[in-house]
């Protein structure tokens, strides 16, 4: 399958999910990443999801992330260049949704990437060598080439691999881990 085919059927198979199924899913989701190695660093990046687009529910894993009194950093979209700013999220920070319905922070102290050691990615879907699939816009991949080559990258999806391989260009930046409801992927 081409990514435009992929894109089709894993936005035709999320729009399937119920509200239920998407809660009780990102909860298994959330309870998977607490049993990675992955906590003994400070600054955890996460995507706010886009309910329309019925992504994995963050706010669980946000709150854990939260407990576990590590920075949290929050980006905001640039439509122009095609490149994301982070925030270091704190009580006082005000999100809202911006034009694409993308909940976003409205400003913040400034956090760089080269400072962000967890990256929690969004995806549609992903093959068994951990390259990703998103939306096509490449904001992910700036930003996770832009990191430390040590940042973790954790893609969080509801379903497992595609048993296809995903056509990689230059510029993919591949992940570490997928974590779906009931497996952790390594890549």
């Amino acid at each position: 399958m081409l990514k435009k085919e992929l894109r089709t059927y894993y936005k035709q198979l999320r729009n399937s999910l119920s509200t239920e199924e998407i809660a009780t899913m990102s909860r298994q989701i959330t309870d998977q990443c607490m049993q990675l190695p992955i906590w003994d660093v400070h600054y955890y990046h996460l995507f706010l999801p886009i309910e329309s687009q019925k992504e994995v529910n963050t706010e669980f894993l946000f709150s854990k992330i939260l407990q576990k009194n590590k920075k949290l950093v929050v980006s905001k979209s640039n439509f122009e260049t095609h490149s994301m700013e982070h925030f270091l999220w704190s009580k006082t920070t005000q999100i809202t949704k911006n034009a694409y319905g993308i909940p976003e922070p409205s400003d913040g102290i400034a956090v760089k990437d080269q400072e962000i050691e967890v990256v929690f990615v969004p995806l549609l879907a992903y093959d068994k060598k951990g390259n990703r699939l998103g939306y096509g816009k490449g904001f992910y991949d700036r930003f996770l080439s832009k990191c430390m080559p040590k940042t973790i990258k954790i893609g969080l999806s509801f379903f497992p691999p595609t048993n296809r391989l995903i056509d990689v260009h230059s510029n993919d930046v591949p992940l570490d881990f997928v974590i779906s409801p009931k497996q952790v992927y390594r890549f």
